[in-house]
């Protein structure tokens, strides 16, 4: 059925249709409307589940780790400082191997102090073993949601799924709602492979010497490994049921394409329009969106990229004293290539600021028109520095 949603309420009609046991809420902006909508399906009853109103995003975590180690299906959103705060047990999700799933809205982090998207607030926590997909649209969102229930529980590991703040969390776009039987068929009752249990007792989460330690950590990357293969199958499998699937990555005008854009997220939309308006000129170009961040489709990459002549990552995101994340995952996925693509970094968009066709098309030109990159990240839609702020009491 389509409906006309905001994006937040699309990660939240998802959880109702995958029938969520144990939600722990705490709100943060821009993740609220999420936890809102969930607490409606709760009181009103199209929800039959367990509503946790806890006192931080740490508590969130913690109380879900119990609910996952005691084999029911958990779910939880949060953005930002509250994601910031989550990250001690974070690792203690991964590390226990439970398919708890998290709607993470990308939200600048602090200081200062702002509300508007950027993706550094979960890519800084790309090295918990937590799997991370990124989306586009509405309808991306919905259908990442009932993916990564399947997924976590397939291979035993907790997924993030990632949205642009207001961009997408609070804008409205229709959205085909799949009834109850479709999601049933794609989404079985949680069936999990260890769980706390009187009838047959065990200890969880104990020490760990150096004899075990890092087979423990080894397993977590056969995971991570087993997700690249356990995701094309399931999105197969989706395509079949819901007609939709989106890839890893997703290839757009690359087969003849000279210079190729990376992006992800939100941004990718827009790309979408500069490419069609370039093609209409004659201009040899394409986009390269990432989906799937963590666990990383370097071959997919390579695959895609390899026959270009120059790629733009274009980095919603940066790493001090490093550069753009994204870009710096993409170069070291193509450093084996003999004949690689020279590969240019772009930062832009950071704290929300827009990112027009025009910006994007400047990246283009300044990729086309010179052979290597003029420093290691450019900077792209910086206001001058002689221009007055910007007056924030209007």
């Amino acid at each position: 059925m389509k409906r006309v949603l905001e994006g937040s309420h699309s990660v939240a009609e998802a959880v109702r249709l995958a029938k969520a046991e144990v939600i722990a809420a705490y709100p943060i902006t821009p993740q609220t409307h999420i936890v809102e909508r969930l607490s409606d399906f709760c009181a009103d009853g199209s929800l039959n589940a367990r509503y946790l109103r806890v006192e931080s995003e740490h508590s969130a975590m913690a109380a879900l780790i119990g609910a996952s180690s005691a084999g029911v299906r958990t779910f939880t959103a949060t953005s930002s400082q509250g994601l910031a705060l989550m990250h001690e047990v974070l690792h203690w999700a991964s590390g226990a191997r439970l398919p708890i799933v998290l709607a993470e809205v990308n939200r600048a982090l602090a200081p200062g102090w702002n509300i508007w998207t950027d993706q550094t607030d979960s890519l800084a926590q790309r090295d918990t073993g937590w799997i991370q997909l990124y989306c586009e649209t509405g309808q991306e969102v919905l259908d990442t949601t009932l993916q990564a229930f399947r997924l976590a529980e397939n291979v035993s590991l907790p997924v993030m799924v990632v949205l642009d703040a207001f961009y997408l969390s609070h804008t409205y776009e229709p959205v085909d709602v799949p009834d109850q039987e479709q999601v049933d068929r794609f989404l079985p009752p949680f069936t999990p492979r260890f769980m706390l249990d009187t009838e047959r007792p065990c200890a969880f989460n104990q020490m760990a010497p150096p004899d075990v330690y890092m087979e423990m950590r080894r397993s977590i990357q056969e995971g991570m490994e087993e997700a690249l293969g356990r995701f094309a199958e399931m999105e197969d499998e989706f395509k079949k049921i819901f007609g939709r699937s989106y890839g890893a990555v997703e290839p757009i005008a690359c087969e003849d394409a000279e210079i190729i854009l990376v992006t992800s997220g939100t941004m990718s939309s827009t790309c979408r329009q500069l490419v069609k308006e370039l093609r209409s000129r004659g201009e040899k170009v394409g986009i390269l969106k990432i989906k799937l961040f963590r666990p990383f489709p370097a071959e997919s990459i390579r695959r895609r990229l390899k026959t270009a002549r120059k790629a733009a990552v274009i980095d919603r995101n940066f790493s001090f004293g490093s550069g753009g994340i994204f870009a710096g995952e993409v170069k070291a996925a193509l450093c084996d290539i003999p004949e690689r693509p020279v590969v240019f970094s772009f930062i832009a968009g950071l704290g929300g600021r827009d990112v027009t066709v025009g910006d994007l098309e400047n990246i283009y030109m300044q990729t086309k028109n010179h052979d290597v990159p003029q420093q290691e990240s450019i900077w792209t839609g910086l206001r001058p520095a002689s221009a007055p702020a910007p007056d924030l009491k209007r």
